[in-house]
């Protein structure tokens, strides 16, 4: 199974979970090197981490600045940081 397969096998598996159901077209189809990057569920955490982002639903109370150290100690990370509001409406 080709990379362009297993992409689109992964996108299926996620969209499904959601409700939703894709119909693909493949217009082209180019076999790739894996020296360009990974699916996400072949990456491993560590790379998650040094090149993710975390969606977070932060809980009334702590501050938004409180949670990024709290991310930044679990992680183990030098930098973290947030984007927008983590208030809740």
């Amino acid at each position: 199974m080709g990379l362009v397969e297993r992409g689109l096998e992964f996108l299926d598996h996620i969209t499904e979970r959601a409700g939703y159901k894709n119909d693909w077209i493949v217009v082209r189809e180019a076999d790739t090197s894996s020296d360009y990057g990974r699916l996400p569920y072949e990456r491993p955490i560590k790379e998650h981490i040094v090149n993710g982002v975390i969606n977070l639903d932060k809980p009334p109370g702590p501050t938004s600045h409180e949670v990024v150290a709290w991310v930044k100690k679990l992680l183990g990370v030098s930098k973290a940081g947030h984007g927008g509001t983590l208030e809740p409406l």
